[in-house]
């Protein structure tokens, strides 16, 4: 499947979200997921659809498992850093997540690169969530039962 005929519109989405627009003087573009993001609140959960939007194409256009993976780990990146004022606003000019993903999947499809199955990288990502989770569990139980036994020994 050729990507450039089929996938054309994406890379149209692509360019208007990370590089429309260029700081005048500089080599420094950026595009509407900068300008939309300056939303309080709204306009990250904004960007992250039009991302997920992107993916969500690509993977009905048959990118594997592994690059969608990939794909959505810039996005998850470019949402979490996103939502931090000020800082979130200068990473979104820099990362452009919607441009790595595009550039993604042009190495997916023309070289043939990011092929496989996703389920190594979902096993490891659901077993490092799992140790979080005992060890906050873990860290939970302790400090009641230090707690417990702070007042137990004071009252």
């Amino acid at each position: 499947m050729e990507p450039h005929n089929d996938l054309k519109w994406l890379d149209t989405v692509t360019r208007l979200m990370d590089n429309q627009f260029r700081i005048p003087g500089t080599s420094i573009r950026f595009g509407f997921d900068v300008l939309i993001g300056l939303i309080p609140g709204i306009g990250d959960i904004i960007t992250l659809g039009i991302g997920g939007l992107l993916v969500t194409t690509m993977v009905r256009k048959g990118a594997s498992g592994m690059v969608v993976v990939k794909m959505i780990g810039n996005i998850i990146l470019d949402s979490l850093v996103g939502v931090i004022p000020v800082i979130g606003d200068i990473f979104d000019v820099t990362y452009k997540s919607n441009r790595r993903n595009m550039k993604l999947l042009r190495e997916h499809y023309v070289e043939g690169a990011h092929r496989g199955s996703a389920w190594p990288v979902v096993i490891a990502v659901l077993l490092l969530v799992a140790a979080v989770v005992v060890g906050m569990v873990y860290l939970i139980a302790w400090v009641l039962t230090w707690y417990y036994d702070l007042i137990t020994t004071y009252l």
